[in-house]
């Protein structure tokens, strides 16, 4: 072979062991789940990245790799045994869906007896990190992991910071590598801490950041088949890894390629080869070489039959599971002849749609047992309007609708019936508050002034930290308030028609308000009758001091309230060239009937209206009745919930529910999601009259109306797979709170204006606060995976199964428990994969 066919098939070679490496990268940084910054805080599925494999191969993947454990302590499932929450039957069933764990009840019930045995399997591959933790026995400070851990996340607080930090990280104009390699170079604290040849280690490395994975790698000495599970493990051990997991799916709905987690991925890498450079004594060798034998020799594949003890476990939270869905079956089955099923009404006095929202539930219940001329719908809560919120004195916006879409529309907040110098004057006041504020609050942190202000003005405090400490005054103004005084903001709404704004579109043309208005109306099985009054209510959470807030309002809505979107909605389906469009395509809305925007505030249960002003006069009585009516149900809500909230006396119930609201100190003003196990889309006589206890996401559809299955596939696809991500998140953080949550509310500190430390510094958390799913006693929170109901052809399911692939792999591989209601027999069936379904009673 001449020299340059040997030279071409050296470049070959190379090229595709470059490919390669990028292709195990990218599958690696797949197995991240997002991380939603505080401002848009909404619940992300923990195991995103493993939905393609079976939720118990998945328990021994995070067991192996990424040294987690997610699912519940041994004694979980011994007290639930106890209580009858897993019998005989249950275990039966559940040892049927796992033969090669190698059990019966009786080996399972001796398993339960006692405890777990402390400690994880050998890991798959064992990071630098482990093995110096190995050697420390344990002292987080003597292996300086811990410190590792520490740096890396103050460079990506700087780095990532979006205003909090008053000294901005000089080296933000780079790309995150070249930004810390930059600053890694000059930094002495590794070396002062130990890491004898930090800043050599670091300079050596390549600069980009792909090539260093693979110099790193290779120096290392990782065995080929375990390269991606290393660097799965290396991502997992940075809860940042999260947040650079979000900057890439943000770049990605719009078309763009982002590599932050990438670079991330190298600068943990770098740590650990410096870690790794430092030491040469033969100790630390010794146990890295034989940690990489071990790594040579371990199966790719993570079964049951390999971790005995945690195929006991994947069986009982199989089991526990069972029994909880065979009472939810038993409950639906005896409600489908009950006389709660009338059908539906002719002409409700009052329709009201709501969010799917479990605390939507409680709402809807209440409002039916005290209303029953009163039809519910549960849709959404962005009301199928994909917009971006544009508030007054703001050129950008939030993105109100699921983070699963993009907005398609731009929606500009204006002053009502006001003449241009009014509404000037309006944005000049909001301006100058916003501005004024700013300075103050400058002023109060800096350097200079921080110890003379409080010398000087901590006194003039008192009386406004008394009355806060009270729950008389607000520690701090609503958030959608912006400065606006009341008189103002009831004039303030969108602005719908097309202009625009800084070079973009906004608005919505005469076609695709109809276009829109038709898909909502179909989608929420609203085609007629329609009430006199429709109320559109999206739903948000008030609560002060908590920085995960808007982690209660809508999810639907991007971490937003839903306001906006039920007033675009509502303004759009009142305008009379719309309907018009929709009476040419056959949906004939009354000239009597008049949709109302609202938002239900979950924390207080008040329900607010909207745009009052616009109402017709001729329902001005009908109105007022509304208005009746939802005071007695957010009372009757507000009785209902008061149990788990901890408030003991009923004719307190009122006040002390919304007092929580405006208190500081409270840990636990409600309690979300919490709960959620099931999502059921069927009409609402299904469930009407059925006490869910706030534990159910319920979605109107009436199948015999959605002839080509459109709307099926859209709540297959969009509010399910948000649901699911929804339960996975309250389950990971309830199974693994230091894994997939954010540990103690009380110890937090807000980062970047972006997360959170637990403490005054370490790792950004992620997920839930542990208050969030136990009330200090108990888990109010049960560790079950999403149970599905749908009534429509399983036919019609499996065509959608079979077009999507991502909702196919939640219910083939267990995530959720995808059932049918569509027969008219005692039988409710569950999906197995797409063309096979089976009696619940088999599982």
């Amino acid at each position: 072979m001449n020299q340059a066919a040997l030279a071409l098939k050296i470049t070959a070679t190379e090229a595709d062991t470059d490919v390669t490496l990028e292709a195990r990268i990218a599958a690696a940084c797949a197995r991240v789940a997002p991380l939603w910054p505080l401002k848009h805080f909404v619940a992300v599925n923990p195991f995103l990245g493993f939905t393609g494999q079976r939720f118990a191969a998945t328990a021994a993947t995070f067991e192996r790799v990424v040294r987690a454990r997610i699912l519940m302590p041994r004694a979980f499932y011994r007290h639930a045994l106890a209580e009858g929450r897993i019998d005989d039957a249950a275990m039966a069933q559940a040892l049927a869906l796992h033969p090669d764990a190698g059990l019966d009840i009786d080996s399972l019930k001796q398993a339960l007896r006692s405890d777990a045995p402390a400690g994880a399997p050998p890991a798959v591959v064992a990071t630098v990190a482990e093995v110096l933790d190995g050697l420390a026995e344990g002292d987080r400070y003597v292996s300086l992991v811990a410190f590792m851990i520490d740096e890396i996340s103050a460079f990506c607080a700087s780095y990532f910071d979006e205003g909090q930090a008053n000294w901005p990280n000089p080296t933000r104009r780079l790309r995150p590598y070249a930004a810390w390699r930059t600053l890694a170079i000059y930094d002495r604290n590794p070396e002062v801490m130990g890491i004898r040849g930090f800043r050599t280690s670091v300079a050596a490395l390549p600069t980009d950041p792909i090539e260093a994975i693979g110099v790193i790698l290779d120096r290392l000495g990782i065995p080929d088949r375990a390269i991606e599970d290393y660097l799965v493990r290396a991502l997992f051990d940075l809860g940042w890894s999260a947040y650079a997991r979000y900057v890439g799916w943000s770049a990605e709905l719009e078309g763009r390629r982002d590599d932050t987690l990438l670079e991330l991925l190298a600068i943990r890498l770098a740590w650990g080869f410096a870690l790794f450079e430092a030491r040469t004594d033969d100790a630390f060798r010794t146990a890295w070489a034989r940690a990489m034998e071990q790594a040579a020799k371990l199966p790719v594949d993570h079964c049951l039959d390999e971790t005995p003890e945690l195929a006991v476990d994947v069986v009982l939270q199989e089991a526990y599971e069972i029994v909880f869905r065979r009472n939810l079956i038993a409950r639906l089955l005896a409600n489908r002849g009950s006389a709660a099923q009338s059908g539906r009404m002719d002409r409700p006095a009052v329709q009201a749609a709501f969010c799917i929202d479990v605390r939507s539930e409680i709402f809807r219940r209440a409002l039916e047992t005290l209303s029953p001329e009163v039809e519910t719908i549960g849709f959404a809560g962005f009301f199928g309007f994909p917009i971006e919120y544009v508030p007054i004195g703001h050129l950008r916006g939030g993105a109100q609708c699921p983070v699963l879409l993009k907005p398609a529309f731009i929606v500009c907040e204006e002053v009502k019936d006001a003449e241009p110098f009014e509404e000037a004057e309006v944005l000049g006041q909001r301006l100058l508050r916003r501005r004024v504020a700013k300075a103050w609050k400058s002023f109060k942190v800096s350097a200079v002034s921080s110890f003379s202000f409080v010398e000087t003005a901590g006194l003039g405090f008192a009386a406004k930290i008394a009355t806060d400490s009270a729950g008389v005054t607000r520690p701090v103004p609503s958030p959608v308030s912006d400065g606006l005084d009341s008189d103002v903001a009831a004039r303030v709404g969108p602005r719908l028609a097309p202009g625009k704004l800084k070079g973009r579109s906004t608005g919505f043309t005469d076609s695709q308000a109809v276009d829109m208005a038709e898909a909502v109306l179909k989608a929420m099985s609203l085609t007629g009758p329609f009430a006199r009054l429709v109320l559109l209510t999206g739903h948000g959470s008030t609560t002060v001091n908590n920085p995960h807030a808007s982690g209660l309002d809508c999810g639907a809505c991007g971490g937003h309230t839903g306001e906006a979107n039920a007033r675009v909605a509502a303004a759009i389906l009142n305008d009379s060239q719309v309907r018009d469009g929709l009476r040419a395509r056959g949906i004939d809305i009354p000239a009597d009937c008049w949709f109302v925007g609202a938002l239900h505030d979950t924390t207080t249960d008040d329900v607010k209206l909207f745009d009052e002003e616009d109402l017709p006069a001729q329902l001005a009585d009908d109105l007022a009745r509304l208005k009746l009516r939802l005071a007695d149900a957010a009372h009757l809500a507000r009785l209902e919930r008061r149990a788990l909230l901890g408030v003991g006396d009923a004719a307190d119930a009122d006040a002390a529910i919304k007092a929580r609201s405006k208190d500081w100190s409270q840990v636990r003003p409600e309690w979300g999601l919490a709960g959620n196990a099931a999502f059921i889309a069927a009409p609402r006589s299904v469930t009407r009259g059925l006490d869910l206890s706030g534990r159910a996401f319920l979605h109107s559809y009436i199948h015999e109306q959605d002839r080509d299955h459109r709307v099926l596939e859209l709540i297959m696809t969009a509010p399910l797979v948000v649901a699911s991500w929804i339960n996975l998140q309250y389950y990971g953080s309830t199974v693994n709170n230091a894994a997939f949550g954010s540990g103690n509310k009380m110890l937090h500190n807000i980062v970047g204006q972006l997360g959170v430390l637990e403490g005054n510094a370490g790792d950004l958390r992620v997920g839930l606060p542990w208050q969030s799913v136990h009330d200090g006693s108990r888990f109010v929170h049960e560790p079950v995976r999403l149970n599905v109901f749908i009534a429509a052809p399983e036919t019609a399911m499996d065509d959608v199964l079979r077009r999507h692939a991502g909702i196919c792999d939640l219910v083939t591989n267990g995530w959720i428990m995808l059932h049918s209601l569509g027969g008219r027999g005692p039988v409710i069936r569950r999906c197995v994969r797409p063309g096979i379904w089976a009696a619940s009673s088999s599982e």
